[in-house]
């Protein structure tokens, strides 16, 4: 009767033991998931941060291109005018 009773005992803790390690499989899968998407959200951040900022510096650089641009034809202006009166 006792042997029967710590059987009993065994099983249930057993029993116990694989209930509680398939909820640790289930939460280390989810917490593993969870990870993977941050990790995806991230990476998706720092792209879109790197896109705009790309786009700032292309958008400085035409800035500085017309800039120069436009002093050269305004420093081009004299000579052309002082030509027309030769």
């Amino acid at each position: 009767d006792a042997l029967a009773t710590f059987e009993s005992a065994v099983n249930t803790a057993l029993g116990n033991i694989g209930a509680d390690t398939r909820k640790l499989n289930f939460q280390d899968d989810f917490i593993g998931k969870i990870s993977d998407a941050v990790e995806v959200g991230l990476g998706s951040i720092v792209d879109a941060d790197l896109a705009k900022e790309s786009a700032k510096l292309q958008a400085l650089q035409i800035q500085q291109q017309l800039a120069s641009q436009s002093l050269s034809i305004a420093n081009q202006r004299p000579s052309i005018l002082l030509s027309l009166f030769q």
